[in-house]
């Protein structure tokens, strides 16, 4: 008696641990870059910005600075035109990515080290607790990780 008990419980979580699997995947593919994300100094791993990742016009993604880790009243001196001397408090780091299956693509993202602009990427990792966002100068990319603070 206790074998087909035994037996019964083991099939029951070889049926259940697909369910689970789609789900988990399910759950990745529905999960969103909305929030607030740190970024980090890509020389020294220090934290950098506190970002915020919103939907914007048209269903695309956008981020902007909420706050500046590294100085509070910094602004972009290497920024160009409007930007230009302008705190980095609000200031939009990345706009116009569209999902694209488990990606973002189609989008653009300000280096504020440099003032520069480039195509950008991005996608969700670890279960949408990190973020990959790529910017891009033809086939060359740099890519940085945001972490989820929220």
């Amino acid at each position: 008696m206790r074998n087909k008990s035994m037996l019964a419980k083991f099939a029951a979580l070889l049926i259940a641990l697909p369910l689970l699997a789609t789900s988990a995947a399910a759950f990745q593919q529905s999960a969103s870059p909305v929030g607030r994300w740190k970024t980090y100094d890509e020389d020294t791993g220090k934290p950098r910005l506190i970002v915020d990742v919103y939907e914007a016009k048209g269903g695309t993604i956008a981020a902007k600075v909420v706050e500046t880790l590294f100085a509070p009243n910094a602004v972009c001196t290497e920024c160009n035109g409007a930007a230009k001397n302008k705190p980095m408090k609000d200031m939009p780091i990345l706009w116009g990515l569209k999902r694209d299956g488990d990606e973002y693509t189609g989008g653009t993202v300000l280096k504020l080290a440099n003032g520069k602009t480039y195509k950008s990427k991005a996608k969700l990792l670890d279960g949408g607790k990190k973020f990959e966002v790529s910017g891009c100068l033809g086939f060359i990319c740099k890519h940085q990780t945001w972490t989820r603070e929220n």
